[in-house]
């Protein structure tokens, strides 16, 4: 039985960026063969960062993306490392018209290409389209219609990217068609909670169908609201675990396999949903790897659920902030719950060093929220300052006079207007604190708590950020160090502190129903009287949807912020801002 070698660089890339993506798969293929590696593997589009968006109608982009292909092969060859056979997603385009699609010669392709011998030796295109979320690769690619399969050291390789595995038919029935002994998946998932439990079920199921391994290569890192979480995966084709990569780390997992050897003649023909086989071989014989032999493979440990989410959350602001040339960023540290967790978030991202806290107290901001916001400071780290909005407010309320809740907002929007002036003279990025709940009811206020540059918690429900602090603290005493996050600030009624005795619970039910509510309808579009029906009040359901419906245009003015869910606000849920549509709970009888 041949024995292959096989190494699937789970890195980051970044949109845009080809020369610096080329030299990181070059970096990781050189570590590959080094560790004699007989095929190498990174994951989808890693040449041009995933996902490129509009970039993809530019024909511009689309060949500098060809032209980094063809060099890069090139190069790796010069480099010593043309023997190595590497896969590599890239951004391509069709030669000829496509009129079963609608589009013509030149549209985009999301591809990944062989290079061998310092020449592209096979390319093909993902068969599969996801039109669903926050992808839209229907509005840009045309699909491939091969099933491209590779030999090498004596074992046929079929290759698919992404979602030719979580759609059934064409690849993965065409492997087993094939005869493929591998069964090689080029990724870039992003990241949702408990998506990892489904992508490894996912990886067995398809394994027992394809009757042969199946490896799932994963990209690590993040692109603007999208976390990638590494989490790479082999199975064998009984569907059992053969190794599993780090989560959120960027890794190499290399690995012995014995797989069955290629027939006597290549697989030719068509096979499910009328793929063409595309057969080149590489290397005909079982050349054994020159390196000392590698230990077992191992599964590495997995990260518990609320670890899982704190080290996404981090994940995301930290390739946000380097990816997009910032340095530091700004947060108003209120003493409550939001903001510490966004500080605590910040400070494992980018260091405290890099982190500005300001205190904007105003007449209304009691001793414990000071007292609160400073322990912070000093439990973190960060840097941290105050200032007083109250000279700011007394001088308009002498013009304007406002009362009830525009004398409210006022105080919020002189405290954006701060964070945005810091921010303009010092460079911070500004880092808005809202939370799912808050988003979702229209709890927050236009130029004021919403002013930012980027959201980390947009996508994190009320209850969940205090699960999120309580894990936070409880895993830094763990470790013997402090934890971040004061008692008081985790223990107390939250408030907006911009009247007299406010809480939030006088504009907002308790969150663990609010939560509950809106996680079935924003989550799970479920109607009001669905809701209603498993228990829930109907007024309050009713009161609920409502706030969430009214408040979609303040939504769409909030800062980018990382998804968790697999409905986050903006890609993946669209409704009309001018809609007249309210649901009702009456039906339910509750």
């Amino acid at each position: 039985m041949p024995h292959l070698r096989l190494a699937l660089n789970q890195i980051d890339s970044t949109v845009g960026d080809l020369a610096a993506n080329a030299e990181s798969v070059l970096r990781w293929t050189r570590h590959s063969a080094e560790q004699g590696a007989q095929l190498a593997a990174f994951p989808e589009m890693v040449l041009t960062g995933y996902p490129v968006e509009d970039l993809a109608l530019r024909p511009s982009f689309v060949e500098a993306s060809r032209d980094a292909l063809r060099s890069l092969a090139s190069r790796l060859a010069a480099e010593g490392l043309g023997h190595l056979p590497v896969v590599v997603g890239y951004l391509d385009r069709v030669e000829q018209a496509q009129p079963r699609y609608g589009q013509p010669a030149g549209a985009p392709q999301n591809a990944a290409a062989v290079l061998h011998e310092g020449e592209v030796k096979l390319t093909f295109a993902k068969h599969h389209l996801p039109n669903y979320g926050v992808f839209d690769e229907f509005r840009y690619f045309v699909p491939g219609e091969t099933l491209p399969v590779i030999r090498v050291g004596g074992v046929d390789v079929a290759l698919a990217i992404c979602e030719d595995l979580w759609q059934d038919g064409g690849r993965v029935p065409g492997a087993r068609a094939a005869g493929a002994g591998l069964l090689l998946s080029v990724n870039a998932s992003p990241f949702e909670r408990d998506k990892d439990d489904t992508r490894l079920e996912l990886v067995r199921k398809r394994a027992q169908e394809a009757g042969c391994t199946t490896a799932y290569l994963a990209m690590n890192g993040g692109q603007d609201e999208l976390v990638f979480d590494g989490d790479s995966i082999v199975v064998d084709r009984d569907g059992q675990v053969v190794a599993r990569a780090a989560q959120f780390a960027e890794q190499c997992l290399m690995l012995d396999l014995d797989l069955p050897a290629a027939g006597a003649e290549p697989p030719s023909g068509t096979v499910a949903d009328g793929l063409r086989i595309d057969h080149r071989t590489l290397s005909a014989a079982d050349a054994p790897a020159q390196a000392p032999a590698l230990p077992a493979p191992v599964q590495a440990p997995r990260l518990d659920a609320d670890e899982e989410v704190y080290t996404a959350l981090v994940t995301g602001l930290r390739a946000y902030v380097r990816k997009n040339g910032f340095r530091s960023v700004l947060i108003g540290l209120s003493g409550g719950i939001d903001s510490a967790l966004v500080a605590a978030i910040a400070c494992d991202a980018i260091g405290p060093a890099n982190v500005y806290g300001v205190s904007m107290p105003s007449r209304y901001s009691s001793d414990h929220s000071r007292g609160d916001a400073a322990e912070l400071a000093r439990r973190t780290g960060l840097n941290f300052r105050t200032h007083s909005i109250a000279p700011m407010f007394d001088a308009y309320m002498e013009s304007l006079e406002l009362t009830g809740l525009a004398e409210e907002n006022l105080q919020a929007r002189l405290r954006g207007t701060m964070l945005m002036g810091l921010s303009n003279q010092e460079g911070h990025l500004v880092l808005a604190p809202g939370n799912k709940s808050e988003l979702a009811c229209g709890y927050s206020t236009l130029y004021g708590d919403s002013v930012g540059g980027y959201g980390p918690i947009k996508d994190v429900y009320k209850t969940t950020v205090f699960r999120l602090a309580k894990w936070r603290n409880r895993s830094a005493a763990e470790r013997g160090e402090t934890p971040p996050i004061p008692e008081n600030t985790i223990a107390k009624p939250p408030s907006a502190e911009l009247r007299p005795g406010q809480v939030d619970t006088d504009s907002l039910p308790d969150y663990d129903v609010l939560d509950q509510v809106l996680e079935l309808y924003v989550d799970r579009d479920m109607g009001a009287s669905d809701i209603a029906a498993r228990g829930f009040d109907a007024e309050l359901v009713t009161r609920v949807l409502r706030m969430t419906d009214t408040a979609e245009y303040k939504r769409r003015q909030y800062p980018p912020g990382t998804k968790i869910s697999a409905k986050g606000f903006g890609k993946d849920r669209r409704l009309p801002t001018t809609n007249r549509w309210r649901e009702t709970a009456a039906a339910a009888g509750n």
